[in-house]
């Protein structure tokens, strides 16, 4: 069994300077596939269960499935729930055996992030597991608009919360379909010099590969999630498979081509990140 907690990945990335795919499931295709990936990789991967995926299937259901294929894994599996916005969705994905939590009150004035997140903080950590928090809001393309993170916010955000890596916003935006977008390093070494948690940065995916790759390596950020790229692969390769042949009707045998093309495109995104430096 490798299952894994959010603490167990992260912190060895953290020392050995590498970092995590944070990989965004919508469902058993999608992340039967990451953990191909990561195995063929030999690294760790998180599975995440964000919004739009619980909306399509209960959290009960996907802690099952995540442990199953964690169990089944050569490689360590965190099964890591994202963006949940309440302490009682929270509850709920622990009591589903999910191994972290990440809780988003990043859209919250700082003292009530602060106290939320500290209380998550506690019911994960009481269960032995991780949880994860945000400070500075990252933003939606073509939707809501990001607040970077604040330096001095963020060290008394980790340290009152006590969480085991931080979410920051430094030019990322989630949703982001192309990688013209930099991230903003001044802001990330301000954030480094004053805190010494694992950083995560969501909405991954818009983040030129270069600079990805050298981020995880001479960086705090040790979480790259990473969604987008994967979901237009993943929507290609099915187009694809059901235009090929227009009489095929069984959607197992359609999807079981979309296996493939998606286990190439995370071993990429995995390699860029995941492996330490020689």
């Amino acid at each position: 069994m490798t299952l894994a907690t959010l603490a167990e990945v992260l912190q060895p990335a953290l020392k050995n300077g590498y970092a995590v795919g944070g990989l965004v499931t919508l469902g058993w295709e999608d992340m039967r596939a990451y953990v191909a990936a990561a195995e063929a990789e030999n690294v760790p991967v998180i599975l995440q269960a964000g919004p739009s995926c619980r909306e399509h299937t209960p959290l009960p259901i996907l802690g099952k499935m995540f442990r199953h294929l964690a169990e089944n894994a050569s490689v360590p599996v965190v099964a890591h729930l994202d963006h949940g916005y309440t302490l009682e969705e929270c509850q709920i994905a622990l009591d589903s055996g999910f191994t972290s939590l990440m809780f988003d009150g990043s859209r919250k004035p700082l003292l009530q992030n602060i106290e939320e997140t500290a209380a998550v903080v506690e019911l994960a950590h009481g269960a032995g597991i991780s949880c994860e928090g945000e400070i500075g809001f990252v933003g939606y393309s073509g939707g809501a608009q990001s607040a970077g993170t604040d330096p001095e916010e963020a060290a008394r955000f980790a340290r009152e919360t006590a969480v085991d890596a931080m979410a920051i916003s430094v030019g990322n935006v989630h949703l982001k379909q192309n990688r013209d977008g930099e991230l903003d390093e001044a802001r990330i070494r301000a954030i480094e010099a004053v805190t010494h948690v694992p950083l995560v940065i969501h909405g991954g995916s818009g983040v030129p590969k270069a600079q990805r790759e050298a981020l995880a390596r001479n960086s705090a950020i040790c979480k790259f999630n990473i969604g987008t790229e994967l979901r237009m692969v993943f929507g290609e390769a099915l187009r694809s498979a059901v235009n090929r042949d227009p009489d095929r009707f069984d959607r197992v045998q359609i999807l079981k081509d979309t296996h493939q093309p998606i286990t190439d495109a995370a071993r990429e995104v995995l390699r860029e990140i995941s492996k330490c430096p020689t």
